[in-house]
């Protein structure tokens, strides 16, 4: 407080260096995998389910194309219901308006060409990268109490009547101040939890499963997930919600305050706003 009694911002310390190195080679990382991901997926654009899949075979989603009435038509199928997706999946454009027949467009995959060895190499790379950097970021965690500090919820966190008051505080754009701003709520708590825990360790185990050299020696990997082509689709939907969970991370950086989270994500200072007054 000021000398009139007024409460003041504090600046603390917000993350550690550890946690903020991880932090940006993960987005580097996923961000790459992500956009080769993509481009191994356009080689065969189908998703199955149990061992083999081919062309021919049922599947469960597909992005293609087909000629209607002289033009190229991109169709995206879930199931059994098509939808046109015609400029976005299936059938984009490039810069002189000719239509291209990939279910994701270029500018969306890495590389842009449809090289499919260039893709996997980079997926492979990459991959690895972000196995490594997981591992010193869970590393770090347990060891210096990151985890159980900061990252698991208490029992009173963790009761519906809380959970509801925080989804509220969200929709309607009220963001922890003063000392309720010190610690991540328990919906980031939640959320980084089932990433850390959940969501990225399935995706790795999911990819490998793809790699007959993995599952030549460890072939439990098969049971696991129900066979390969299964494991695609697990994987594949994995990222899908990853993506989900940065879009949404990226939201709420934004209206909370992106200057300041951004600052504290860069380097470490974090400005925590007084309470607000009744």
């Amino acid at each position: 407080m000021d000398e009139q009694g007024v409460p003041q911002p504090e600046v603390i310390r917000r993350h550690s260096v550890a946690v903020r190195l991880t932090h940006w080679v993960n987005v580097v990382c996923l961000a790459m995998l992500l956009m080769s991901g993509l481009a191994i997926f356009n080689a065969h654009p189908l998703l199955y389910w149990g061992h083999t899949g081919h062309r021919g075979m049922p599947f469960l989603f597909g992005i293609g194309a087909k000629t209607e009435e002289g033009r190229a038509v991109g169709i995206t199928r879930i199931a059994t219901v098509d939808f046109e997706t015609t400029g976005v999946l299936g059938v984009s454009y490039d810069g002189d308006g000719r239509a291209l027949r990939r279910a994701f467009p270029p500018w969306l995959t890495l590389p842009s060409n449809a090289s499919l060895a260039l893709a996997r190499d980079w997926h492979f790379l990459l991959a690895w990268l972000l196995v490594l950097n997981g591992a010193l970021y869970l590393g770090f965690g347990l060891l210096s109490g990151h985890v159980r500090r900061d990252l698991l919820p208490s029992v009173k966190e963790l009761r519906p009547r809380h959970i509801g008051a925080v989804i509220l505080g969200h929709l309607r754009l009220r963001f922890p101040r003063g000392e309720e701003d010190r610690r991540y709520n328990v919906l980031q708590k939640l959320s980084y939890l089932v990433v850390v825990f959940g969501l990225l360790p399935v995706m790795v185990l999911s990819g490998l499963t793809m790699s007959p050299a993995v599952t030549a020696a460890v072939p439990f990997l098969f049971d696991l997930f129900g066979g390969r082509q299964s494991a695609r689709t697990i994987h594949f939907i994995t990222a899908n919600l990853l993506v989900l969970f940065v879009l949404v991370h990226i939201i709420l950086v934004l209206a909370s305050g992106a200057f300041n989270r951004m600052r504290a994500m860069i380097t470490g200072r974090y400005v925590i706003r007084p309470e607000r007054t009744p």
